[in-house]
């Protein structure tokens, strides 16, 4: 995971000096990397020990790693770019420029940051899964749709239900056999943490898909998977949010195929074929 994200992802659960240093350091990356961890400790008004303790946390060796390490995530991220927002009288080029940019962005920002370890371990479950269940609303209910429509191609028993009840309902009957994977930009939808705890509790493998940091649905995961938290403002219409998640899980998704090659790669050869057949029109 790129450090300044695995930062901003604890910052919540660090003591009150070390939180004082992460942020100064996610304020000032550029910075720190020109810092002694003198200077490091008078700016962000810490100790020397307390820098050295945060660094340690963090990539389990002394100033000068934490430091490498930073300037190679720094040399890696785009260039700084605020997110474009909808705004009055755009002509139709400055929209398009600026929509490819911001899924550009998001997408980025996803992929560099997305743990490799949790994604695997997602994979995993969801090929041995004997049932997967889909939470989300709204957006991320488009997300979890879409998802839902690339596992049955592959011959996965896979339930997504839009209402709240229904959710419940499917969250009640699962087993430790199966995989229930929620999915919340924010991580506090009421409908989504509520079917993915009633999922735990019977004892299902849980998956949550959030924005970075610290939220309800993925403190109840087993498996937590993040997006970009780029997105901002209140006419941005969930665009970017919604790309980064189904950024995620196409990644989950060609992951499984992969793994599972001579099982899946005929069944979605079969599919599109049946519906080929059947409609005479090729599978969308």
């Amino acid at each position: 995971m790129n450090l300044l994200n695995a930062i901003r992802e604890k910052e919540h659960a660090l003591h009150p000096r070390e939180r004082e240093i992460a942020s100064f350091v996610l304020s000032h990356p550029q910075e720190t990397v020109q810092m002694t961890i003198t200077e490091l400790a008078e700016r962000s008004g810490g100790s020397i020990a307390t820098v050295s303790r945060f660094c340690r946390r963090f990539v389990g060796a002394g100033f000068s790693e934490f430091k490498l390490r930073l300037a190679a995530d720094l040399l890696q991220t785009p260039p700084p770019q605020s997110y474009q927002d909808i705004v009055a009288g755009n002509s139709l080029e400055r929209i398009a420029t600026a929509m490819e940019a911001n899924h550009l962005r998001s997408i980025t920002d996803t992929t560099r940051s997305l743990d490799l370890k949790e994604a695997q371990r997602a994979v995993e479950a969801l090929n041995r899964a004997r049932q997967i269940d889909l939470y989300g609303v709204a957006t991320s209910g488009v997300v979890a749709q879409d998802f839902y429509q690339k596992l049955i191609r592959i011959g996965k028993r896979a339930v997504m239900f839009t209402d709240s009840h229904m959710q419940l309902t499917s969250a009640s009957a699962l087993t430790a056999d199966d995989v229930a994977l929620a999915i919340s930009y924010s991580g506090e939808t009421p409908e989504t943490v509520k079917a993915l705890r009633s999922a735990a509790e019977s004892g299902a493998t849980v998956i949550s898909l959030t924005k970075f940091g610290p939220n309800a649905l993925a403190s109840l995961a087993s498996i937590r998977l993040y997006t970009s938290n780029l997105e901002a403002g209140v006419r941005r219409g969930d665009m970017a949010s919604r790309v980064a998640q189904l950024h995620v899980l196409d990644i989950l998704f060609t992951a499984m195929i992969s793994s599972n090659f001579a099982e899946y790669v005929p069944r979605l050869e079969r599919s599109y074929q049946v519906v080929k057949t059947y409609t005479g029109k090729e599978e969308r």
